[in-house]
């Protein structure tokens, strides 16, 4: 079984760190300014630097990818091409996009009293990160998620 790639994503990528969560990607955020922990940091547990710093790729190259782009559909993009990453449809949504951990499934009773009475009326399947407590479920922005990641793969160049 081979492991799976996990990225850490420096300050400046927080979106890009956000959407690789998304997508099914262990991807950390580093908002520290400490560059050489970041590097120790990666090291020590297996991680790819994303990042936007060129000083800071030259020096660790071996572990780190630079993010050309200020767009999050390109930057993406690029992880996807510079990373030979497959998007796997299983793993979509199933990381919390905050705490970077696996989402536990739940029933509409766990999650009743903690959603919009609408969202209790109307959702059947739920998600929740253990550390944060944030509930997820399929409503009209999960339609627009999956558009926005089937557009990253498309017309890739």
């Amino acid at each position: 079984m081979r492991s799976e790639i996990k990225f850490i994503a420096d300050g400046m990528l927080g979106s890009l760190a956000r959407w690789l969560r998304i997508i099914g990607f262990d991807t950390e955020y580093f908002s520290g300014r400490d560059k050489y922990f970041l590097s120790y940091r990666a090291r020590n547990q297996g991680r790819i630097v994303l990042t936007r710093d060129r000083n800071f790729v030259s020096q660790n190259r071996p572990i780190s990818i630079f993010i050309e782009s200020e767009n999050l559909r390109l930057q993406l993009r690029e992880v996807k091409k510079k990373s030979n990453l497959k998007f796997d449809r299983e793993k979509f949504f199933t990381l919390c996009s905050l705490c970077n951990l696996p989402l536990e499934k739940k029933k509409l009773e766990d999650v009743l009293i903690y959603v919009p009475e609408y969202v209790g009326k109307t959702q059947k399947n739920f998600s929740q990160c253990k550390r944060c407590s944030r509930i997820y479920w399929q409503g009209t922005h999960y339609q627009r998620m999956l558009e926005f990641i089937n557009s990253v793969e498309a017309d890739e160049e």
